[in-house]
């Protein structure tokens, strides 16, 4: 576009001279830059076209006499004038300097500035100086936008740091210690809280596992819909509340029911998935329920496959709809693994590849030697940790 301009405002100019000036005066209008004079001994100034345009004033007021230049410019930039202008005066080398002006006076808008200085010398001395004046208003503006953009990113990331070390604080608070210690017959149990890459994504992934008070092992892993510090806060109050309801000793489904109807009039606009079971160490049957979430798997004899499901509906979803028990008799060697579904589901892979690989990767897990050993090595298996979500694993053995 600006050769098809400059070649219509070359037509009907034949001089090199005037061929010259035009092409001059593009190259200002692109730079956004003029040339200047002062003589020092005359006092004439000298101005071209484009000064005229980035000082805002127009030509038939003339140009600025030195001894009124700092007048236009800003007044914390005036040191820097006067210092461009001693050194211009004293030395030999072209010198530079940046400082604002107001354009079209005290009242315009500020624009920023660099000046290009170097003295017109004659045999007798500086006679004055020439150089170059070029308005950089928008590229200090778009540095001053990077520089703020770069500390209000900085500033998002240190917050959302310490949002993530507060969420993770209050799950280690909230869920119980790894329960790797339980005193209790032929059992051992194991579990993985393994959070998302990134705050937003901190979800109500929790487990339980605990001894009840008629003997037996109280099972159970869960996840409440949403984010962040919501979602924990509700993860919170239900797991609590389970935790409570486990001391009357009531079934795997009875409790799954209460629990809905607490979600239904209490958690507004709050959904949740759970698996809760009671493992009697003597006779190794696990009785269960579950609410929407994912089957277990049962790893024996080397085979891993995944339970099947009694029924039972989403917490939160519909009021009224009962919930199944199932039983299941664990053999010595047996290997049981509840997880949620952050460990098998990727925004970048079907959910069944997910639980593929998950079966795949837990007939390598141990029964009772190294299980801890073992979780790492599933979650390596399945391709590590999630960024998109959290995830629970809780795994049971059943000792030989």
């Amino acid at each position: 576009m600006v050769d098809v301009i400059g070649a219509a405002e070359l037509l009907g100019h034949e001089s090199d001279a005037e061929l010259l000036a035009i092409r001059l005066a593009h190259a200002q209008r692109l730079g956004n830059m003029g040339w200047a004079e002062w003589h020092l001994h005359s006092g004439e100034t000298i101005w071209s076209d484009q000064v005229y345009v980035i000082f805002g004033r127009a030509p038939d007021q003339g140009p600025i006499p030195l001894p009124e230049l700092a007048a236009h410019i800003e007044p914390a930039d005036v040191g820097a004038l006067d210092r461009l202008l001693w050194s211009a005066v004293r030395g030999v080398e072209p010198v530079q300097a940046e400082f604002r002006i107001r354009r079209g006076g005290c009242s315009g808008d500020l624009r920023d500035i660099r000046v290009v200085l170097e003295p017109l010398m004659t045999p007798g001395g500086a006679a004055g100086m020439h150089g170059v004046i070029q308005d950089i208003t928008g590229r200090r503006r778009a540095e001053r936008m990077m520089s703020e953009s770069r500390r209000q990113l900085l500033e998002a990331r240190e917050q959302a740091a310490e949002e993530r070390h507060v969420m993770l604080a209050l799950r280690e608070a909230i869920l119980p210690e790894p329960p790797c210690h339980l005193d209790l017959p032929h059992t051992r149990v194991a579990v993985r809280y393994v959070p998302a890459e990134t705050t937003a994504n901190l979800g109500g992934d929790w487990f339980e596992a605990a001894p009840t008070p008629d003997g037996r092992l109280l099972l159970a892993i869960g996840d409440v819909s949403g984010h962040g510090l919501p979602a924990i806060a509700r993860m919170a109050q239900l797991r609590h509340a389970l935790v409570g309801l486990s001391m009357t000793a009531t079934p795997a489904n009875r409790l799954l029911a209460w629990l809905n109807e607490l979600v239904m009039h209490q958690l507004k606009d709050t959904t949740a998935t759970m698996i809760i079971g009671h493992l009697d160490p003597d006779t190794r049957v696990f009785a269960w329920g579950q609410a929407g979430h994912l089957a277990p798997i049962l790893v024996r004899d080397g085979v891993a496959s995944r339970l099947d499901q009694p029924r039972g509906v989403l917490l939160g979803a519909v009021s009224g709809r009962p919930y199944e028990l199932a039983t299941t008799r664990l053999q010595p060697g047996d290997l049981l693994l509840m997880f949620t579904d952050g460990l098998v589901e990727r925004r970048t892979r079907d959910i069944d590849v997910g639980l593929d690989l998950a079966l795949a990767a837990a007939r390598d897990v141990p029964g009772y030697d190294n299980l801890d050993a073992g979780l790492d090595r599933l979650l390596a298996g399945i391709g590590g940790p999630n960024p998109e979500d959290d995830a629970c694993v809780l795994a049971v053995g059943i000792l030989g």
